[in-house]
């Protein structure tokens, strides 16, 4: 018993009608960004953000700007593979200050106050990712990455459909290669667009008061491969969408059905489990090795991300019928709860 294949989508829509509900002919997927998120409306319940995830040879480094509608929540994080060293600076501004969200994939985001300034911008099909602080940890923090989207590459853009009121539009793209230097206080972080890869997590919606997901990513070199891993599980569940893919050398398979993932909420750091629901299309495990957690608590909202880093092993099948093997994949899986 396999889910029903989900509709195409082939030209631009906008995602909302203009009382700020889903418009219908958006709920699908793409290859390419052609949906423009119009959100309006739906007062304190609007959420956005831009997050990035680069995986270098040596460090991962990360970047979000956030959009809650009651904040804006800016964060920016490194890991040290070897020595497991982590730094991470959040900032959060009450009613979002003047930060400014765009409704498209790849439109421009800055983001600036006395602790950090934040700058992406795209020309033509590169992204250049700029991050500065004086103070990251007591050191300082000078990010410079360039990141590419190759011209052929297919990516990720699902509408999730709740209801006509409650609806998510995600975009992942993966294995986006990226050049640049990360620089903490004396010690420089080199990345090169052969062995380095970011991750972009691009999310406009109008959400429940409570939810929890899970989401699993990895983009990396495998046996002379770009591959890029996408799953998510417990927030598409029932919606007939998911955001679940393989991307090969640029090219996506869309894996139709939803996956559950399987994992000891005592101690996140176990083996976790990715499987498709009815098949055995998808079948991961994943070793981690570092555990990342980030509690929000505010007065009317709280949210809590579990966020392991780690190894993936095991297979996925293609469409043609093919099994691709993963073994020892870097990459990520999370649990986010949140009442927001």
């Amino acid at each position: 018993m396999a889910q029903h294949a989900e509709r195409e989508i082939m030209e631009l829509t906008r995602l909302c009608d203009k009382n700020g509900n889903l418009n219908p002919l958006a709920i699908g997927y793409a290859r390419k960004p052609l949906i423009d998120c119009n959100l309006s409306g739906h007062f304190m319940r609007k959420k956005k953000w831009n997050y990035w995830c680069i995986f270098g040879e040596e460090i991962l480094f990360s970047v979000t700007v956030s959009h809650l509608d009651y904040a804006a929540v800016c964060f920016v994080y490194f890991l040290e593979y070897e020595t497991q060293r982590f730094i991470e600076k959040t900032i959060t501004i009450p009613l979002g200050g003047n930060l400014k969200m765009p409704t498209k994939v790849l439109e421009p985001v800055l983001f600036s106050n006395s602790e950090i300034k934040i700058s992406v911008t795209n020309i033509q099909s590169t992204t250049y990712l700029s991050v500065s602080s004086s103070n990251f940890e007591n050191e300082s923090l000078q990010a410079e990455l360039i990141i590419e989207h190759p011209l052929e590459d297919e990516s990720l853009n699902v509408v999730i459909p709740r209801n006509r009121k409650l609806f998510q539009f995600t975009a992942k793209h993966h294995t986006l290669p990226t050049s640049g230097f990360v620089k903490i206080g004396n010690r420089t972080y080199k990345f090169n667009d052969e062995e380095c890869f970011a991750v972009l997590d691009f999310g406009r919606g109008i959400w429940p008061r409570e939810v929890v997901w899970n989401w699993a990513m990895a983009s990396q070199y495998v046996r002379n491969h770009r591959v890029g891993l996408n799953f998510g599980g417990q927030w598409t569940d029932g919606t007939g969408m998911t955001e679940n893919a393989i991307f090969i050398d640029g090219k996506m398979t869309k894996i139709h059905e939803d996956v559950v993932f399987t994992y000891d909420r005592t101690n996140f750091m176990k083996p976790w489990y990715v499987t498709t629901k009815f098949s055995d299309q998808v079948m991961l495990t994943f070793h981690p090795f570092f555990e990342r957690v980030a509690k929000n608590e505010l007065k009317v909202v709280n949210s809590e991300v579990h966020q392991l880093v780690g190894y993936y092993n095991g297979q996925v099948k293609l469409e043609d019928g093919r099994t691709f093997l993963i073994q020892q994949m870097l990459g990520c899986i999370e649990e986010h709860v949140a009442k927001w």
